[in-house]
């Protein structure tokens, strides 16, 4: 905010001849604390936290541990395997009741384009219809072999890609990928949460096994999109991002495939929280975790001088008590002066 240097009582004094004005910024810095056994840490006060950025500690101007109403946009990835689908598909009425009557919800999918399926309204009737019809909706992708022949062609003729299959002859099969365009899904996602009040908690809730494949719209484009609406992205994994150790391949581009795994990238830059599960029971679990972890976390404020918004800076968050697990944003593009 602008502060400035003006006489009290409004008499022209050659000492007040000039005008000192400074820009600031209050950063906001949501807090994820947990113990070694991944339950939320309460209790913490505003002398238990230092916050550095760009290696500089700051003063906190502004704590609270008051829980957040909501705004999220939910992300289904519409690509996943069919078995993987028909499970998550599954749990759906148990993620609509992960939200509170103060939360707003919205529904995105993806695989080749992205799909808006219910703009923000609050988490009820509305909520539950859009997640029933994806249930509907949804099918999936069909990773099966082609079959040649055999008992499972269904028919005496054996054919591969629609054309008759003669065994003496050398035959190619085009195998297509579908597109996964998480980039463009996330992009959606935070263009339409930036639009949301700013006394809520603006997070993407990402289902889906994390790869990515032909979007427009890049990484780095995508995270600056987030720090600089204060967006966070939690993620639950599944299908292949629930595999353990699996977020120490996301850099790894497989070739001939060209996907690689940007989720968990998103999570670590903007403090959210992943969690990686297989089952029908563990994926239920999580739908409630994710909210009571993003709407109960600390938050805490420092004042930052307003500068060019490409201007990315770190920050880092300390907790003085052993042994807890610290999870925020990793940085934040500060807004323009003229915004």
């Amino acid at each position: 905010m602008p502060t400035s240097t003006k006489p009290a009582n409004g008499e022209n004094d050659s000492r007040d001849d000039f005008t000192i004005k400074k820009v600031v910024n209050l950063v906001v810095v949501p807090v994820t604390v947990k113990d070694s056994d991944g339950r939320l840490v309460e209790g913490l006060l505003k002398k238990d936290f230092s916050v550095m950025e760009e290696g500089e500690q700051q003063q906190i101007r502004y704590f609270t541990s008051d829980p957040f109403p909501l705004s999220v946009a939910l992300v289904l990835d519409s690509n996943l395997p069919e078995q993987t689908m028909r499970k998550v598909k599954e749990t759906l009425p148990a993620l609509a009741g992960a939200f509170s009557d103060f939360d707003e919800v919205g529904v995105f999918t993806y695989g080749n384009s992205v799909t808006e399926r219910l703009d923000f309204s609050g988490a009820g009737d509305q909520l539950s219809t859009a997640l029933s019809r994806s249930e509907v909706e949804l099918q999936g992708r069909n990773d099966g072999p082609p079959v040649a022949s055999g008992p499972m062609t269904g028919g005496p003729s054996p054919s591969v890609n629609g054309k008759p299959f003669e065994p003496g002859k050398p035959h190619i099969t085009n195998i297509r990928r579908e597109s996964s365009v998480l980039n463009d899904a996330i992009l959606a996602a935070a263009t339409a949460l930036a639009k949301r009040e700013s006394t809520r908690r603006k997070i993407i809730f990402v289902i889906s096994d994390g790869m990515e494949l032909g979007s427009n719209a890049s990484y780095s484009d995508v995270l600056k999109v987030l720090l600089s609406n204060e967006i966070a992205v939690y993620a639950i994994g599944v299908d292949s991002a629930a595999i353990p150790g699996y977020n120490t391949l996301q850099n790894i581009r497989i070739p001939r495939i060209g996907a690689s795994n940007v989720l968990g990238r998103y999570v670590n830059a903007t403090g959210g929280w992943p969690f990686a599960e297989f089952s029908k029971e563990g994926i239920e679990e999580a739908y409630s975790r994710v909210t009571e972890q993003a709407r109960n976390q600390y938050t805490l404020g420092y004042s930052a001088r307003l500068t060019a918004a490409n201007n990315y800076r770190s920050i880092e968050v300390v907790v003085h008590r052993p042994g807890l697990l610290v999870r925020a944003k990793a940085g934040y593009y500060p807004l323009p002066p003229g915004r």
